[in-house]
């Protein structure tokens, strides 16, 4: 079985840019340039240097940047128009890497009859002189050390005008050209368009090409558009059903209009089914598919949004939230995924939701250090999705945690009431304390507030604690305003948590400080799996425990 090498042209900073909203500064150009290098692209259409000062300075910079690289160097290409002012600026745009074997030039005819008429106007007419132009031009560049690239633009319209087509591809070549790229331009192919499709007059071109030039390697291209969704399909077409060695396209799909195929997807159809052609050939890329994420969210974050939705490298793409799905993957990561997401550099993920399960909390429950047997993960999970009823579009990790904790929590409170004189406290606090339901009475004798009554019936029930520090201060102004009361309290084994309380009463806020962190210390005692799990008591809560007030 042979293996063929796929190019991939990454057009993200030419193409891509041109799609409305989607232009990065001078600097996040350069950051773009050396992530494609780290990802390995074969060759990086860095811009339109004639298209402003700009445009220049960035292709110039990027070339610099390659010629200085001590790592892998993609191929640094420029488009410009047929015209040889253009020709000329693009050449010194791509100076510093000449030398390298690294400059390629890239331009472009129209040949789609509409496209043609609407471009070049009365010159659409003068098609000899348009081919001249084409050789002169080609040999310019050829001659000053660049490769080059030739696009019949509209190439999947070209309609009556293959003959012509075939005559510019002809010129190109001859004149020194050895890449012909094919594009789909509108977006408009579909391979139900049977002979008339775009891949099928490819396979005739290339024919024809081989046939008169038969000392020439020439690589043939395929760049489409995703105005029908196509472009991905028409792209591998292209390479399976036709004569592509090279694909082009942009990361993250982005391009004008509808996009460009999405570079990321191509690159996995092919390691995925490269081998399965039926002619005995394998087609791959040298993609280093491990830094697909890091540019596909570099382009997220600086071009253009990403649906959380969208193939390989979408948010959603590797996680999940259903129980039934997560379930499996937690039994055998790959039961609902098409390829192992290491391959691109991500990790499965799951988003708690109404469809989850008692497994599905359990698993982040465990993965955040904390303990939930398997009699209880059920409950634990419906009283998540309690707590949480309205979220039906799910929750993070750290809002399950949230609700784990106060199903845990020994003491849910919803109302305090305490009564003092100069030596005595007493307070009743009505919810559940401990195994205790209902109201739960507590004096103290001394001069101490009502907050050392409260301490002295945790210290029954839970051991020795210390408070440590604890400080009370206003919030707001007049009748609405609130005392904040924050407590750090010590257990026995010199671990310090601290808690917060709120109320307009300065004594009941400092009395849920130091509930608070009585709640946390009793959860990390008993269900922190960094301590051994306790064995001589029971330490369950209430099935339906009470809410905090």
């Amino acid at each position: 079985m042979s293996t063929t090498q796929i190019k991939v042209f990454d057009t993200t900073l030419r193409d891509g840019q041109q799609c409305p909203g989607a232009g990065m500064t001078f600097h996040q150009n350069l950051e773009y340039a050396r992530l494609a290098a780290i990802l390995r692209i074969d060759i990086l259409e860095a811009g339109f240097p004639s298209a402003s000062n700009l445009d220049f300075d960035i292709v110039h910079k990027i070339a610099e940047q390659a010629r200085d690289s001590k790592g892998f160097t993609p191929t640094i290409a420029a488009l410009c128009q047929l015209r040889e002012e253009q020709v000329i600026r693009t050449i010194d745009s791509l100076a510093p890497v000449i030398a390298m074997g690294k400059a390629r030039l890239h331009t472009y005819v129209p040949v789609d009859p509409e496209l043609m008429g609407a471009s070049l106007g009365k010159f659409a007419n003068q098609k000899d002189q348009i081919i001249k132009d084409l050789y002169k031009l080609v040999k310019m560049a050829a001659d000053a050390g660049l490769e080059v690239q030739f696009s019949p633009e509209g190439y999947s319209r070209m309609r009556e005008n293959f003959d012509f087509t075939t005559e510019l591809i002809r010129a190109a070549v001859s004149a020194g050209a050895t890449i012909i790229n094919c594009p789909d331009t509108i977006g408009g192919a579909c391979a139900f368009e049977g002979k008339e499709y775009f891949v099928e007059k490819m396979n005739e071109h290339a024919a024809i090409i081989s046939r008169e030039f038969p000392d020439k390697e020439i690589t043939w291209s395929v760049h489409c558009h995703n105005d029908f969704g196509l472009a991905v399909q028409n792209t591998v077409n292209g390479v399976f059903q036709g004569p592509a060695r090279q694909i082009e396209g942009c990361i993250n799909g982005i391009g004008e209009r509808a996009g460009n195929a999405a570079l990321e997807q191509c690159i996995m159809v092919l390691k995925h089914f490269g081998e399965k052609t039926g002619n005995g050939e394998t087609f791959t890329t040298d993609i280093a598919t491990e830094h697909l994420q890091t540019v596909s969210d570099f382009v997220h974050t600086h071009m253009l949004p990403r649906q959380p939705h969208w193939p390989v490298c979408g948010e959603n793409a590797v996680k999940h939230s259903s129980g039934g799905h997560t379930n499996a993957i937690l039994r055998n990561p790959l039961a609902y995924q098409p390829f192992d997401p290491s391959e691109v550099g991500r990790n499965i993920s799951f988003l708690f939701g109404p469809l989850s399960g008692g497994n599905h909390a359990k698993s982040i429950i465990e993965n955040s250090g904390y303990r939930c047997n398997d009699n209880e993960k059920a409950e634990v999970a419906q009283f998540i999705k309690d707590h949480y009823a309205e979220r039906r579009k799910g929750i993070t990790d750290d809002e399950l945690m949230k609700a784990y904790f106060e199903f845990r929590q020994p003491i849910k409170i919803v109302r305090v009431d305490y009564s003092k004189n100069a030596e005595r406290s007493s307070v009743a606090l009505h919810g559940s304390f401990f195994q205790e339901h209902g109201t739960i009475l507590e004096d103290h004798e001394g001069r101490d507030s009502a907050l050392a009554a409260v301490k002295k019936a945790i210290e029954k029930r839970f051991g020795a604690i210390e408070i440590v520090n604890h400080r009370s201060q206003s919030q707001g102004v007049g009748f609405d305003a609130c005392s904040v009361s924050e407590i750090i309290l010590e257990d026995d084994q010199k671990n310090q948590f601290s808690g917060k309380g709120k109320d307009q009463d300065i004594e009941i806020s400092a009395i849920r400080a130091l509930i608070d962190a009585t709640n946390k210390a009793y959860i990390e005692k008993h269900y922190s799996m960094s301590r051994p799990e306790p064995v001589a008591e029971n330490w369950d809560v209430p099935q339906k425990p009470l809410s905090v007030a």
